[in-house]
Formats: C-alpha cells, structure tokens, sequence
C-alpha cells in the first residue's frame, strides 16, 4: 500500500482554499505550489501543511507537474484550489488504499455547483477526469485550460463526486471566460489553427443546441439556459479573438 500526496495548484484563492484543504486532512501529504498570491491563501494554506512552495506560474500543464515533481509519495491525487472531496469519494479513496490499489490511476465523476444549485445535466456531470493516480504510469499533458492527466496504464473508477465550485456568480464567470478565451486563442493560434467565418457564426449557435437540447441542460431549469447561452458566447469570443491573432500576425505564430 502506498501514501498519497494531494497536489494543488493557487493562486488567490483565499475564498475556496479552506474547504478543499478541510476535504484532504486525511491525506499522507499535502503539498500547495502558489505562484504568489497577493491574498491570504499561502497564510491558510500553511495551516494545514508545511510544504507550501512559491513558484512563478508556468501554465496550467507545467505548474500541475511541477506539484507533482514536489510531491514525495508516488500516488498522487491531483486536486484544483476550487475543488472539494465528498465524503463517499473520500471513503472510496481509502477504501481502495487499505484493499490496495488495482489499477495506475482512476477516474472521478466531477459535480459543478453554479449559482446557488449543483449542475447535472448539459455535458457537466459526470464529467470523469483522472485524478488519482501513480506518479509512475500518469503525467498532466493537454493544453492549458483542457489540460488531463495522460495515463500509461490501467484506469479504474471510484464511486463519489468531486465538488467544483466553479464560479461564485455570473460577473467572476465572465472575467474568467475573457481570461479563458484569450488563452483558448493563443492556444489555437499555436497550433496554426485559422478562423473561418463557419467557427465565428455557425459554432456558437450548434454549442447552445448541443448543450441546451442534446444534452438536456434546460433540465437545470433557468441556471442551463444560462449556462448554454454564456457557453456559446464562449465559442463565439474564442474564434473572434483568434480572428484578431491573425489580423495582426497573419504569418507566423508565436512560439
């Protein structure tokens, strides 16, 4: 049976800190890599761990692995500062560590609670994600914002969902998304992917029907109409943006 270090990536989190620091005392170790925040996350955080490390942001990818590299058991279970263990994951996280494990890593269905209600339809539950697994058969790959652990090996599931409170209301949701789009284009952008009309106007719409209809978010009510709309408003500002990436440097992306 091996330890379990939990991995966290801050920065300015002093609103959701605690709670995910409260769903992992059990754990072996704890450790936080916080690229200087300016709040008081680094003062909570070191009230519940010693191995609180400072470090320049590398990007999502980077900095996860870098928790990782820090890390000194080789089960890890890798968890973002607005995230929180439930109770039944937590009992089915120890049960697998005392029946010992059988698999290299395992996936966790992930439950977004969203203006004042837990999200279950629109593509947004289960959404399984590896996040505890043996730091010998996984490492973080992707692109940052859809960043996953790569798994070389087995994977299993564990019962339980891992809470993610993903925006305290709509204004922060908007300020992330024009964060987040910014970074989805120069991502895009990197990778030579040209914007077309089709992206800019014909996306936007299929995202809202895929979301809203197809996959039943008007089940939540008012909540997945309004998680449909802003979804497609978020493809819609992507591709505009990555429009804008190549009005100015239509030739050569940026490495």
């Amino acid at each position: 049976m091996g330890k379990i270090s939990v991995t966290i990536i801050t920065f300015n989190e002093e609103s959701n800190i605690r709670r995910c620091l409260e769903s992992v005392r059990w754990a072996d170790e704890i450790v936080v890599v916080d690229s200087f925040s300016t709040d008081k996350t680094v003062e909570i955080c070191r009230e519940y761990t010693e191995h609180v490390i400072q470090h320049e942001w590398l990007g999502y990818v980077q900095q996860k692995n870098y928790a990782v590299d820090c890390a000194t058991y080789d089960w890890i279970f890798s968890l973002d500062a607005d995230e929180e263990i439930s109770p039944e994951l937590q009992s089915a996280i120890l049960g697998m560590w005392k029946r010992g494990f059988s698999y290299d890593g395992y996936k966790v269905a992930r439950k977004v609670y969203y203006l004042g209600r837990w999200i279950r339809h629109g593509g947004w539950y289960p959404d399984y994600k590896i996040r505890l697994f043996h730091r010998a058969k996984g490492r973080w790959g992707g692109i940052d914002l859809h960043e996953k652990v790569i798994l070389n090996g087995t994977c299993g599931k564990l019962k339980g969902d891992l809470f993610h409170y993903t925006y305290e209301n709509i204004t922060v949701h908007i300020r992330k998304m024009n964060s987040y789009t910014t970074i989805s284009a120069q991502e895009l952008y990197k990778k030579g992917r040209k914007p077309s009309l089709l992206n800019i106007f014909f996306n936007p719409p299929v995202k809202f029907i895929k979301t809203y209809f197809i996959k039943a978010g008007f089940l939540d009510g008012k909540t997945g109409f309004f998680i449909s709309i802003i979804g497609s408003f978020y493809v819609f500002m992507k591709y505009l943006k990555l429009w804008e990436l190549y009005q100015f440097n239509p030739d050569k992306p940026e490495e």
